[in-house]
């Protein structure tokens, strides 16, 4: 069941938020909170009803694991348990497969594989569960009720692709009293963030989809122009694919007066790699930093072992997001970006804004390319084809130009594989004039206030996007 979709919007929504409330209202707090956690369980079950197990295992083992690491005096003993227990488990269902893979073709062996479908959302509630683990052996934990914590896992507004987040700032939330009464401004705030990621989601990004798709998935070599529009079309539609995603969780947690973290900061502004992972997936960002970078020893045990450190972290985040040598070449690329960063720093010269702003965004879009293609073979024919080694095609009009006068230009229909001439690149525009020059979603909700015409806004894009809920297209990050 997608956020994006009919029975979602018009039927699971409402009546989830009317019979949380409506218990609420008639003071049955822990049959509210339950009907909450069935809502949840419901939605995830949705999806492939026999994993729903899996979760309810998983939530049972760490809640009783939590139990013990904030009573025994043997804390770190539990606590390794419990992480071992939750990298075996996501091991296992993610990484298996491939980790046989790779065995067969080091040593030429012929282990057949388990062929596992990757569980919804293992990524996150694994990840979210490690850190409730670690912050309850900090102490910044008390004990909650089985009920409470499932909850706290299975909120379905983020149980699929996140914010990810801690247990100290959202299950208090649920505790307070005015939060079990509805509140009008947060339902306002909540439709009117919902409405701007939905519009992001299927408008926006399903449009890039297609433009993606044909150039990574369908066309066997793409000329220099085509293999620019292929990877800005991914850049764009994991942008707004995501921050759509997230959009809509927050707008949804709001419904039920919960505020999640932001995820997102307009990181296509990003003046250098590090900014850019301030600003995009920030609650990842943070877990990574919190519960890998920290513990690894951060930066407080010389240069040598501070490069290390942010290599180990980002080579982890890459793998973290699938089980693919692309996954973990794209970490190490932002990984070895953020070193360089790190040394260029320090030697204090200055780069002009809209140059630094011109790296980091062509390094950003060169590294969504290995996200994205399925195997090395699409992501060297989208890079070929970005470098001129596929063909130069350029429009018929620069042709009389006379420097463009050589045997390996081509003058032509630019976009023909496209199916689209002049709409392709008016919407690259657009997505360019949106990321760099409109306030975020963040922005939006916390300067806007009721009125005639914010009413209409929310109005005129929750048509429109109504008008192209058909597509259904899966969100990026359930893949991961």
């Amino acid at each position: 069941m997608l956020f994006s979709s009919y029975q979602f919007i018009f039927i699971f929504l409402p009546l989830a938020f009317s019979l949380y409330f409506f218990l609420n209202k008639l003071d049955f707090l822990r049959l509210a909170t339950l009907s909450l956690a069935l809502s949840s369980l419901f939605f995830y079950g949705w999806w492939n009803i026999k994993y729903l197990p899996l979760i309810l295992f998983s939530i049972l083992v760490n809640y009783l694991i939590g139990i013990l690491v904030l009573r025994v005096k043997v804390k770190q003993l539990f606590l390794v348990i419990g992480i071992l227990f939750n990298l075996l488990l996501l091991g296992y269902f993610k990484y298996s497969d491939f980790f046989i893979q790779n065995i067969n073709y080091a040593f030429n062996g012929n282990y057949a594989t388990f062929s596992i479908l990757l569980p919804l959302a293992i990524s996150f509630f694994t990840f979210q569960q490690i850190a409730y683990l670690v912050d309850s052996y900090k102490g910044y934990v008390e004990r909650q009720s089985f009920l409470t914590y499932l909850v706290f896992v299975t909120f379905f507004p983020q149980l699929i692709a996140g914010p990810i987040v801690h247990h100290k700032e959202m299950m208090p939330q649920f505790n307070k009293a005015r939060n079990k009464l509805i509140n009008y401004k947060n339902i306002y705030l909540g439709i009117l963030i919902f409405t701007i990621g939905l519009f992001k989601k299927v408008f926006i990004a399903d449009s890039f989809a297609i433009w993606a798709t044909n150039g990574f998935d369908l066309m066997d070599s793409l000329t220099l122009i085509e293999a620019w529009v292929t990877s800005l079309s991914y850049t764009f539609q994991l942008y707004f694919d995501f921050s759509g995603y997230t959009d809509m969780a927050l707008g949804i947690a709001l419904l039920f007066n919960i505020r999640l973290p932001i995820n997102f900061n307009s990181p296509y502004k990003s003046t250098n790699i590090r900014d850019f992972w301030k600003r995009w997936h920030i609650t990842l960002s943070r877990f990574l930093r919190d519960y890998i970078y920290i513990p690894l020893g951060g930066s407080r045990r010389g240069e040598f072992r501070l490069y290390t450190n942010l290599l180990t972290t980002f080579l982890i985040g890459g793998l973290w997001h699938g089980a693919g040598w692309t996954f973990v070449f794209w970490g190490a690329m932002h990984g070895f970006g953020v070193v360089i960063h790190r040394f260029w720093s320090k030697l204090n010269i200055k780069i002009n804004n809209l140059c630094a702003w011109f790296i980091t965004f062509n390094f950003i879009n060169l590294t969504w390319i290995f996200f994205r293609a399925e195997n090395w073979e699409e992501a060297i024919k989208v890079l070929k084809g970005m470098f001129g080694f596929s063909g130069i095609v350029l429009p018929v009009f620069m042709e009389k130009i006379f420097f463009l006068q050589t045997e390996d230009i081509k003058f032509g229909e630019v976009f023909y594989n496209f199916n689209s001439d002049t709409e392709v690149t008016l919407w690259i525009l657009i997505a360019f004039y949106i990321c760099l020059f409109k306030n975020n979603s963040n922005q939006i909700i916390s300067e806007n206030k009721p009125n005639n015409k914010s009413l209409f806004f929310i109005v005129l894009l929750f048509t429109v996007s109504l008008m192209h809920l058909e597509k259904n297209v899966n969100f990026i990050y359930f893949n991961f």
